[in-house]
């Protein structure tokens, strides 16, 4: 593994720590500020308090009123709706959101998620087939968070005389827009392609009780769900997605939503939500249902009004994602062990493994660890009995898995995704030949030096700057994200003023000392690390901690080398 090169910006012109700090903020917080492109006192206003008021109109996004118009209909005509979504945290939410809003309408909606293993993503054949067999069937399907390049299907449907709207915020398939009622996607416009399916669903929810006012609906009350599910997908926390995952957040603890209430008791969030508590605890155990072929147990938990069934939910969420990490660490060691046995050697650039034995919905999450551990770009496939599999990879800086896969398509059957990662399906005869093919694209594309691996820090801090007072400022910069990261800090000649503690699961807690000031700190995965002598540079980012009704500033280390 190469050493980590350390980035260091530097301070944007214009910013100094003898100007008067504009809003009352401190010099570090002004230099996040000016390197995130806010210099402009206009623009800061909104960013560092964004505001509801400022949302804009619903009908900006294509075919909204097209959408709205056919709705109504069904309302007027009491017609049977179903809710098609997908399986993840962003398709399960969407569906949990536009259910019951549909539902405050009276009409009668069935809400429906496909099964991972079984029917695939999407309008798959297998999946509309079992949801359009229920009774009563639905005259009016509508797609979110899928469906925008399912022209096929839609047609077919039509075929059918059930009406498509497709809610959705992925890209178009090859053969564009597809032939729905109304395809409500901000890909097919020029803005808000930002949001994920989660967002375009509260701006329809917005154009419908713009259009037709419901008593007693208030859209706040679903903002903690479309906080979950843009955090979760990890979509830009720009403009509007802030505005939303910040008040979001806010009320995410005063949840009216059972399921979402029970949830973070079982994952530990209580008093003060975070993105990362949503990235961390109460998004995987959402996706853990659908991983595990079992979406609609999520569903239930929050879609529940009944608190003991939410309890009782968000248990069983607890436990399959238990079982989701139970696969993932089996499928961990079993592909080191293949990485032992010689499926990539220590000198190639890529890592590909696969075996008949691991679980397709666990394939992504190896690939990240891998990806970490390695920095290399990596896919991880399983295998069925027919020899066919599903793979999914996870790319470093400078490689994009869009071009490898276009570079390699002869030895797939399919593939695609974004450019950090990305979905294949490839026969199992093909492994080794797709192995040294993504190898090839990678040294032909790249040089060893741009794949090293790197650590951007966004400012240098001393320990004496850190207090509560300084958090309450940074904390004006979340929600961290996509489009805003959470910044890293650095401070140097730091010693330990005790020996490190080893934890569980690998990690190490660290008293840190600066000078006269003294810090503690937890360093996540780095128990087995062979650490420098001291004095040490760290690099840190930092967050609210509240433990037994006391509040304080926790650092979570990145990085240590010795001082330069």
């Amino acid at each position: 593994m190469q050493e980590t090169e350390w980035i260091v910006a530097e301070v944007p012109e214009g910013v100094s720590p003898d100007a008067a700090g504009r809003h009352g903020l401190p010099f570090i917080l002004r230099v996040l500020l000016a390197q995130r492109g806010f210099t402009d006192a206009a623009q800061l206003e909104p960013f560092l308090r964004p505001r509801l008021s400022d949302l804009r109109d619903p009908f900006e996004l294509p075919d909204m009123d097209l959408a709205v118009r056919r709705i109504l209909q069904a309302v007027d005509s009491g017609e049977p709706i179903c809710v098609f979504g997908d399986y993840d945290v962003d398709g399960i939410t969407s569906v949990t959101i536009l259910s019951g809003l549909l539902s405050e309408y009276g009409l009668k909606v069935q809400p429906f998620i496909p099964i991972r293993g079984e029917e695939g993503y999407g309008l798959s054949d297998p999946a509309v087939e079992r949801c359009l067999g229920s009774e009563p069937r639905p005259s009016l399907l509508i797609t979110v968070d899928c469906g925008t390049a399912s022209g096929e299907q839609i047609q077919r449907l039509a075929a059918e005389g059930i009406d498509v709207i497709v809610v959705d915020h992925h890209e178009t398939g090859p053969g564009g827009r597809p032939p729905a009622v109304a395809v409500v996607n901000p890909k097919l416009g020029d803005d808000y392609g930002y949001l994920c399916s989660a967002g375009v669903v509260f701006k329809l929810a917005h154009a419908l009780l713009k259009t037709r006012r419901i008593e007693g609906v208030d859209l706040k009350d679903i903002l903690d769900l479309v906080a979950v599910a843009t955090v979760a997908d990890i979509v830009p926390l720009v403009d509007e997605n802030r505005m939303l995952v910040r008040h979001g957040l806010r009320r995410l603890p005063q949840t009216v939503n059972l399921g979402l209430n029970a949830l973070m008791e079982v994952s530990g969030v209580s008093g003060y939500a975070s993105s990362s508590d949503v990235g961390f605890r109460i998004g995987p155990r959402i996706n853990a249902a659908g991983r595990m072929d079992a979406p609609e147990d999520a569903l239930k938990a929050l879609m529940t009004d009944c608190e003991e069934v939410a309890a009782s939910m968000a248990e069983q969420l607890d436990e399959h994602n238990r079982r989701r990490q139970k696969h993932e660490q089996q499928m961990h060691e079993e592909a080191l062990g293949l990485l032992e046995e010689g499926a990539s050697s220590d000198g190639a650039p890529v890592i590909v493994v696969g075996s008949r034995q691991w679980h397709p919905g666990v394939v992504g999450i190896v690939a990240s660890k891998l990806m970490r551990t390695y920095h290399k770009p990596s896919f991880v496939i399983a295998f069925g009995e027919d020899g066919f599999g599903k793979g999914s990879g996870r790319s470093i800086e400078g490689v994009s898995l869009v071009d490898a896969i276009d570079a390699c398509r002869l030895l797939l059957e399919a593939g695609g995704g974004h450019h950090m990662a990305a979905g294949i399906s490839l026969h199992e005869s093909r492994l080794d030949e797709f192995r040294q093919a993504f190898g090839n694209y990678v040294l032909e594309t790249t040089t060893a030096e741009s794949r090293r691996p790197r650590l951007h820090i966004d400012a240098e801090v001393p320990f004496e700057e850190l207090s509560l007072d300084f958090l309450a400022s940074y904390e004006l910069l979340q929600p961290f994200g996509s489009g805003n990261p959470q910044p890293v800090f650095m401070s140097r000649d730091v010693w330990l003023t005790d020996s490190p503690r080893h934890l569980k699961n690998k990690h190490l807690r660290l008293a840190l000392r600066q000078g006269l000031v003294e810090r503690d700190a937890m360093f996540f995965g780095a128990g087995g690390r062979e650490l420098p002598d001291p004095p040490w540079d760290v690099a840190f980012t930092i967050d609210r901690n509240f433990f037994r009704g006391r509040l304080s500033l926790q650092m979570s280390v990145k990085d240590i080398r010795r001082s330069q």
